[in-house]
């Protein structure tokens, strides 16, 4: 007896190791049966699609890398499937039975196969360059993938698996929409600020429509296939103060759409009531009668709804708040308390209900319109209690720990990165001294910290961070170690621009020989692990206006994926930056590099 108990626990032993190994490299189903709900591991749901019978929801689980079936009838998570590292969109075919999810960590695309109450991944395909948004034509042939690294969108064919075209388009591509006969196709493009609309026969970018917009999110097209309608934030130029920040002098969240018949001024509303502001709007959806459109605020917490026939969208300023009258017409504008951090949104069949996918609540939700209330919840599992850098994470994605809740860490931060606008904060003790704002990725292995590297306590610049740049409540010691305890664990995305190994191209290679060379002598200051020595330097771009003398070297670690260089932002291409205000012979007092050295290097740069 005692025997057989032994070889049962060592079955069951076996069995779990088994289970573990095969849920991290990703070769196993996970059922409803083994209970996700017990898992420590955080869901992280960031997107949401339902199937076009009605009958499932499948959602993209950022952080536990997988995707969950759920049943609609009941709400019951029926099947869990690994897919990709980071994965971050998701589309469902036409016909219900195939999905396309991005991994944007891994590099690939998962093709899964829907059935009667399965997930199944029936193939995948790598496409390098951080695949993000996914679109599937309406004939269920083609499928487009925004590749935010290398500023293009993949084109799959599905049947065969492949990437059969790339097309340029504006840069930080990271979501798309298709108009409904397949012709058209708008990709927000974040470092461009604007949206670029492509013609998918041609598969050329027809034109881009730029209206400086920050963080572009989920982008749906209409009905009749002439607009694109798109959430955004705007950063507008003044210095952080309670006051300028309710005016919306600092950050604005705005909606609009741009036309998708050709170049034509896009229109646009302000989102933000007095008072109480609508931050990080992130996910959209249009009701199928095109009568109501939906917004996640993930910043806010909040699902906000709008009648859409009434919408006052304009082709001039939009203005700093929501108009007043809209504010107060509880029949075209509305607003349902989430919790949480609400992200991918989509319309039940009826309209009268949003599916909610919830990244820090680890669930679903279910939001009657008729109601508005939180009609159901569906978990799919995660953390008993949040861990110190999952409270950090919290805390960094919270508009309310600002001024009446106009921003987050995340809003000028991109999930722990940069954005593509020079800014004015209070960290280099000055007014109107723009600069652009520096990535927190390896922040604690980069300091002293801020541009002018006058920081040399990472606690101490947190702190200040959150309560002077953010100007909303002091935060507590815990409250900071919170947050850097989330900074140290935010995930990284693989070198896009080096080989699938890993390694340099052959030019990467002679770029490497020229960045140590005396005659560029960019490793006298860029150099260990980070391509910082953690020195002040000058340069020779001083303004008059600094308080401190000199910059810190900044990492070029993912130097590649930068919009803008320099601490002002003021060359706008590495060859630009290598060519003028930050060449080696202005730098290091050397001779100016060949055409073939400076080509050479830049794509070493990139492969940092």
């Amino acid at each position: 007896m005692l025997r057989r108990w032994a070889i049962t626990l060592l079955l069951i032993s076996l069995a779990v190791g088994l289970h573990r190994h095969a849920w991290h490299t990703g070769e196993l189903a996970v059922r409803a049966d083994d209970a996700p709900s017990s898992r420590p591991r955080d869901c992280s749901p960031v997107d949401v699609a339902l199937t076009p019978d009605g009958r499932w929801l499948l959602t993209v689980n950022q952080t536990s890398d997988s995707v969950s079936l759920v049943r609609v009838d009941d709400g019951a998570v029926v099947a869990e499937i690994a897919c990709g590292r980071h994965p971050s969109a998701i589309a469902i075919a036409p016909d219900g039975r195939r999905a396309l999810v991005s991994g944007t960590h891994s590099s690939e695309i998962h093709l899964l196969a829907i059935e009667e109450g399965k997930l199944r991944v029936s193939g995948s395909l790598k496409v390098n360059g951080e695949p993000r948004g996914v679109a599937i034509a309406p004939d269920g042939r083609l499928a487009y993938v925004a590749l935010t690294a290398t500023n293009e969108v993949a084109v799959i064919d599905l049947d065969s698996l492949a990437c059969v075209a790339r097309i340029a388009v504006g840069r930080w591509p990271r979501y798309l929409a298709l108009t409904p006969d397949g012709s058209r196709l708008a990709v927000g493009a974040s470092g461009d600020g604007g949206v670029s609309v492509v013609d998918t026969v041609k598969r050329e970018k027809l034109y881009d429509t730029k209206f400086v917009g920050l963080n572009i999110g989920h982008v749906q097209v209409s009905a009749d296939g002439q607009y694109a309608y798109f959430p955004w934030m705007v950063y507008a130029d003044r210095p952080i103060t309670p006051g300028n920040i309710r005016e919306g002098w600092v950050m604005g969240n705005r909606v609009g759409r741009v036309r998708l018949d050709g170049p034509a001024r896009r229109e646009a509303m302000a989102l933000d009531p007095r008072g109480r502001a609508v931050a990080d709007p992130h996910g959209l959806a249009l009701s199928p009668d095109q009568h109501t459109l939906a917004m996640s605020a993930s910043g806010t917490h909040e699902l906000v709804v709008f009648q859409l026939d009434e919408l006052p969208l304009r082709t001039d300023g939009p203005g700093d708040h929501l108009k007043p009258e809209i504010a107060r017409d509880s029949d075209r504008f509305f607003r349902v308390a989430l919790g949480g951090r609400p992200m991918g949104i989509c319309f039940d069949r009826s309209g009268q209900h949003v599916y909610v996918a919830n990244y820090l609540n680890n669930s679903i939700q279910v939001v009657n319109l008729a109601d508005r209330t939180v009609e159901r919840t569906i978990d799919l599992g995660g953390a008993a209690e949040p861990s110190l850098a999952r409270r950090g994470e919290t805390i960094f994605y919270d508009a309310k720990r600002s001024t009446d809740g106009w921003y987050s860490c995340h809003s000028c931060h991109y999930e722990g990165g940069t954005n593509a606008v020079t800014m004015d904060t209070k960290n280099d003790g000055s007014n109107g001294t723009y600069k652009m704002v520096l990535s927190l990725h390896n922040v604690r292995q980069t300091g002293p910290w801020f541009w002018h590297g006058w920081q040399k306590d990472l606690d101490a610049a947190l702190r200040k961070s959150l309560a002077e740049t953010m100007q909303g409540p002091a935060p507590t010691d815990d409250d900071v170690r919170a947050m850097a305890a989330f900074l140290d664990t935010l995930p990284t995305a693989p070198n896009s621009f080096r080989n699938p190994d890993g390694t340099l191209t052959e030019q990467a290679q002679r770029g490497q020989a020229v960045f140590t060379s005396a005659a560029a002598g960019c490793a006298n200051c860029h150099r260990g692990n980070y391509f910082t020595d953690g020195q002040i330097h000058d340069v020779g771009l001083a303004s008059e206006y600094d308080v401190y003398d000199g910059y810190n070297t900044p990492s070029l670690v993912g130097i590649a994926n930068r919009a803008r260089y320099l601490h002002h932002g003021r060359a706008d291409t590495l060859d630009e930056l290598l060519t003028d205000l930050h060449s080696p012979e202005k730098v290091s007092g050397t001779r100016p590099l060949t055409d073939a050295e400076r080509a050479d290097l830049i794509e070493y740069l990139k492969s940092l």
